[in-house]
């Protein structure tokens, strides 16, 4: 396992690209596994964060949510995703709907 991507970003509510550590949403077009790691121990109470992660089906299309929105709140300190097969056009993203800005940390990671 390796890491392909890694970081901290105060999470607001524009939609913030983790791999791209931006909120300039840029596909990935590198085919890799991915699994999501996240530190959410910063979140409180009141706070709602959305992960979405998303990838293009076909070469050439749209970008569309890949795996269900996940949804985060206090009480849990870290979030891992199962293994994702990614090829197309993907990203993972993080967005604020409730609450304060928050300090998340993150690793996206290639499980090959």
């Amino acid at each position: 396992m390796s890491e392909l991507y890694g970081n901290s970003a105060s999470i607001s509510t524009t939609e913030y690209s983790l791999p791209n550590n931006s909120t300039t949403l840029t596909p990935i077009t590198t085919e890799k596994t991915v699994q999501v790691f996240l530190n959410t121990s910063a979140i409180a109470a009141g706070d709602e964060f959305e992960l979405r992660i998303y990838d293009k089906v076909i070469s050439g299309g749209s970008q569309v949510l890949v795996f269900p929105i996940v949804t985060l709140t206090s009480g849990i300190d870290a979030w891992v995703s199962p293994a994702l097969r990614l090829k197309h056009g993907w990203d993972v993203t993080l967005v604020k709907t409730a609450g304060t800005d928050r300090t998340i940390e993150w690793s996206l990671r290639d499980t090959v």
